[in-house]
């Protein structure tokens, strides 16, 4: 015969179950809440996609400086550099997913890299975007043994004997803007790859090569001391450091405008309450005097774009980067 159970038994195994049952429910989302809580309880590490002395190091540096003054917990910035940006990228996209490691980088890594590139590490998919720090326009600029004093001269020059151009390596800004200017005046162009902005600008000043499209911040000290020749800024309107410079708008070739993003991203299956503790961490970093004249003077127009707003802002370059590249015929050479 089966034995009976007493009340006072019942009470306490069904109470029992029910806490169990409970219990097992709440497994998960807590969890998370739980880590963004603790976040950061250790060291986290900023991978600076491009190399040391850059704008995306310069960067990287100045926001791990606040993050660690805010948190009391190390941000140490750790250069992974190569194939335009990919190796940072690729080696954060396959890095756990607990925000102790975060990609500073640029847009040109998920917005032109996978158009020329025969084949990718990593997915745009496997990395989540959290700010758009900034934007960047771009710098055309000669040696001044070419004796190009215009944009239209060195357009002329490119049809006439054609033009070496340094840039910061396959898939930066610099290499797309070597194919747009190619394709949109049909000056003839060869593109010469360095390792970072530093050597490409290093190229031009010794004349190694006739000039680039290069990130305004490693060249702006060689342009105040006439080592290099501006001719122009890729962006719609004058740039503040540089007002002596015209605009490529203003001397009627919309179609060279182009401008880079500075971003930080995260492993996409980063837990949200995460994402949403370090995108406020990073809202209120940009709020510091100190950061924002540091980016100011290395030429990086603040947009501050999270959530929605940022990835929007990331997917219009690579919708607009997409029709250039196939109408450019623009690959890995």
């Amino acid at each position: 015969m089966a034995r009976l159970i007493a009340p006072r038994r019942l009470l306490q195994t069904s109470l029992a179950l029910l806490l169990g049952c409970t219990a097992f429910a709440s497994q998960g989302q807590p969890a998370d809440g739980a880590a963004a809580s603790a976040w950061p309880g250790k060291p986290v590490r900023l991978i600076a996609s491009f190399a040391p002395g850059g704008a995306v190091d310069i960067l990287a540096r100045g926001v791990g400086e606040v993050l660690q003054r805010e948190t009391r917990q190390p941000f140490v910035v750790e250069n992974r550099t190569g194939a335009g940006g990919n190796i940072g990228a690729d080696y954060v996209a396959k890095a756990a997913a607990d925000g102790y490691t975060m990609l500073i980088g640029l847009d040109t890594s998920l917005t032109v890299n996978p158009l020329i590139y025969k084949s990718m590490p990593f997915k745009n998919g496997d990395l989540r975007p959290v700010m758009v720090f900034a934007s960047q326009g771009m710098l055309m600029a000669v040696s001044p043994k070419t004796n190009i004093k215009t944009l239209e001269q060195f357009i002329a020059r490119g049809k006439d004997k054609g033009l070496t151009l340094g840039s910061a390596g396959y898939g930066t800004p610099g290499h797309l803007a070597a194919s747009i200017l190619s394709h949109a005046t049909g000056a003839k162009v060869n593109h010469v790859p360095y390792k970072g902005n530093a050597p490409a600008t290093l190229a031009m000043l010794s004349g190694e090569v006739d000039g680039g499209v290069i990130s305004s911040t490693a060249m702006l000290p060689h342009v105040s001391s006439a080592k290099i020749t501006a001719l122009a800024v890729t962006t719609a309107q004058r740039n503040p450091l540089l007002p002596e410079v015209p605009s490529v708008a203003e001397l009627g070739h919309k179609e060279l405008q182009q401008e880079v993003l500075f971003a930080a991203w995260v492993p996409s299956s980063t837990p949200e309450p995460l994402v949403q503790k370090i995108q406020a961490l990073f809202e209120k970093a940009m709020k510091d005097g100190t950061l924002r004249e540091r980016m100011r003077v290395n030429d990086m127009v603040y947009e501050g774009l999270t959530g929605d707003a940022a990835a929007r802002r990331i997917q219009a370059l690579a919708d607009r980067y997409r029709v250039l590249a196939q109408a450019t015929g623009m690959k890995m050479e």
